[in-house]
This record gives C-alpha cells, structure tokens and sequence, in this order.
C-alpha cells in the first residue's frame, strides 16, 4: 500500500480544517510535538509545541498522513497531484469549487473525451489536485 504523507510547513491545521470543510476528511490520529517523549529537533522553532506531529486523514476510502515537518516556509508540493474520482458531477463541481477557493484552477472542469467531468486544481497549500468522475460502467479505483 502507498500513501501520501504531506508536510504543511506549519499550517497543517489549517489544511485539516480546509479539507475537512472540502472533502469530509474525518481525523483518524493527531498527535502534536508537545507529546513527543523526545526532544524536539534542534531546527524547529521554539513555539511548535502545539503543530501537528502527525496525522491520519480519512478520505472516503483513502487515508492521507501528514504533518507540519520541522521547518516554517513555503509550502513546495511539486511533481505530484492527488486524483480524486467522485460519483457525479454535481459534486465532483462542488469539490472542485471549494478546492479552488484561494488556490488556482489548472484546467477547468468539464466534459473530456475521458470523463464527463474532470479538472485540475492547485488548492491554497499547493497541493496540485485532478477531480474526476467515472464514465459510466467503469469502475471506480
């Protein structure tokens, strides 16, 4: 199994509250650095005892881990997108929508020669993202 594990540079509550607004991901594990039993790495910032350790997302049937990492900075996901198939349009247009508040739209959703509704989407983490719904009769993965 292979699962995305993204660092958040210091804003990963800020993205679990986004994504859980967005996409309905429920929260399966939280742990914060102030909960470590060792001690913190000499290159985070005094003040990260409340950021996010670690996390599990849940996602439909996905699960996503993530973190704040040990540095503040510039979000910098690059050479990837997360390929999101939902069961018909409206919502796949409702996730897309929501996605794109504060990111940047890649490729408009719409009707492909692949999909009756697909789009690409750079949320406001950078997170590069690809909404897709099924052609009818194919099964979704």
């Amino acid at each position: 199994m292979i699962q995305p594990y993204l660092f958040f540079n210091g804003r990963c509550d800020e993205a679990i509250a986004f994504y859980r607004d967005c996409l309905g991901a429920e929260v399966e594990l939280i742990m914060r650095f102030k909960d470590s039993p060792d001690p913190l790495p000499s290159e985070m910032p005094d003040d990260w005892g409340e950021k996010v350790m670690h996390t599990t997302l849940r996602i439909g049937e996905c699960r996503i881990m993530a973190s704040d990492g040990c540095e503040s900075g510039k979000d910098d996901f690059k050479g990837f997108a997360l390929s999101f198939t939902l069961p018909n349009e409206s919502e796949a247009t409702r996730v897309f929508g929501l996605l794109s508040d504060g990111g940047s739209v890649q490729m408009p959703i719409g009707k492909t020669f692949w999909s009756p509704c697909f789009g690409m989407v750079q949320d406001k983490f950078g997170i590069h993202w690809m909404i897709t719904v099924p052609e009818t009769g194919q099964p979704q993965r």
